[in-house]
């Protein structure tokens, strides 16, 4: 087939829509199909190198579900759009986020053929679905399917639409995060016992609950060391704490290339995820339970989907930095439950490999194709 997938986001900005259609892109075509990703991009330029990619607008920084999402606002996008699906003919368009402003909604409008839309977000409300109901329905009842990467993200949008929408879930590529990754040197070389935090810094993730119990940690014990591997608006008053309370050994590794980053998981004895909420899967954790350590997550609906509790990972309340830094002290001096933790999450992200995940995308892809066909019978009989 020839597949377009649309993203609103910024695709040269790291980001969890962008990985996962990255990685769809790349399954997709090595299946042997076709495949074009339309996206934004705050750099001037065509593709940037990146084959199959046509960059379509500027993206600029919103504020959104507690997080900034780079989007394309503008909707003199009309001509190049049209242009690109006359000339290309896809069988299938695959919006993620579809009804997020503007791109994904001017390709819906404008494009005759077979549309499939997936949906990321998870929040306690949309202020722009709840008011633009009656506009963005027009757009919803355009898509032949629906995808949710979760049931909380299916949930979630059906508070808005009405609709049959398929659970396919985030994809987690196995043979890029295993146990088999030479750790860090320079964490490694320091004879401590590494909790691991991966993540943007931005208040949602929960940086600040994982550092304030690291610290009640730390007065404990002087084995561990807290390691952050991200960037983002909170890095510089998180420093500025750590200053002032005279926290130790807690370091900072800004952004990890790809390369990189299955390296630092395998620097770990524990991963902690401590989002607050606004998380509809969370793919770090099968990056970490992929990787063979085990995961302390926040007992959030997006991460209670992907986590049992007990066989694959802790949940802890989110919030709650006394019970955090119990847990992992419990942890950290527990090898056994370490162990048997971190082969039931090698087991469990084994079901969310891209091969696995793909094949469901592409069934949903069928079902699609099959609505379009009858709905143009119809059209023709009536």
């Amino acid at each position: 087939m020839k597949i377009c997938i649309v993203s609103p986001y910024d695709y040269l900005h790291p980001g969890g829509v962008s990985e996962h259609v990255r990685h769809l892109a790349h399954e997709l075509d090595h299946r042997g199909h076709e495949v074009v990703v339309m996206a934004p991009s705050s750099k001037v330029g065509d593709n940037h190198g990146i084959p199959g990619f046509v960059r379509i607008g500027r993206s600029v920084p919103i504020r959104s579900n507690g997080s900034v999402a780079r989007i394309a606002l503008s909707f003199h996008l009309v001509k190049r759009i049209r242009a690109l699906l006359a000339e290309e003919d896809f069988d299938v368009v695959h919006y993620h986020e579809p009804l997020v402003p503007a791109l994904p909604i001017t390709v819906l409008r404008f494009h005759r053929g077979v549309n499939v839309g997936t949906f990321h977000a998870v929040s306690k409300r949309n202020v722009g679905y709840y008011y633009g109901r009656p506009f963005l329905k027009r757009y919803f009842n355009r898509l032949h399917a629906c995808i949710a990467v979760s049931e909380p993200a299916r949930t979630f949008v059906r508070t808005y639409f009405n609709g049959d929408i398929e659970v396919v879930p985030n994809g987690i590529d196995c043979s890029r995060f295993t146990p088999d990754h030479e750790p860090i040197s320079a964490l490694h070389a320091r004879g401590k016992k590494t909790i691991l935090f991966v993540g943007r810094l931005e208040k949602r993730k929960g940086a600040g609950t994982l550092l304030a119990a690291f610290r009640e940690l730390r007065a404990r014990r002087d084995d561990v060391q807290l390691v952050i591997v991200g960037e983002g608006p909170l890095r510089e008053s998180l420093e500025q704490e750590i200053a002032a309370e005279r926290i130790p050994d807690v370091i900072f590794c800004g952004r990890a290339s790809p390369e990189e980053l299955p390296r630092y998981y395998a620097s770990a004895q524990v991963f902690c995820s401590p989002a607050t909420g606004g998380e509809s899967f969370g793919i770090v954790l099968l990056e970490a339970m992929a990787t063979g350590i085990p995961v302390v997550a926040s007992a959030i609906p997006g991460f209670s989907h992907v986590i049992t509790a007990g066989y694959d990972g802790i949940l802890v309340p989110a919030k709650r930095p006394a019970m955090w830094a119990k847990t992992l002290d419990q942890l950290l001096d527990n090898h056994e439950m370490r162990r048997l933790l971190g082969e039931g999450g090698m087991t469990t992200a084994k079901r969310f490999d891209w091969s696995r995940v793909v094949d469901d995308v592409l069934a949903v892809y069928s079902v699609a194709q099959e609505r379009a066909l009858l709905n143009k019978v119809a059209a023709d009989v009536y």
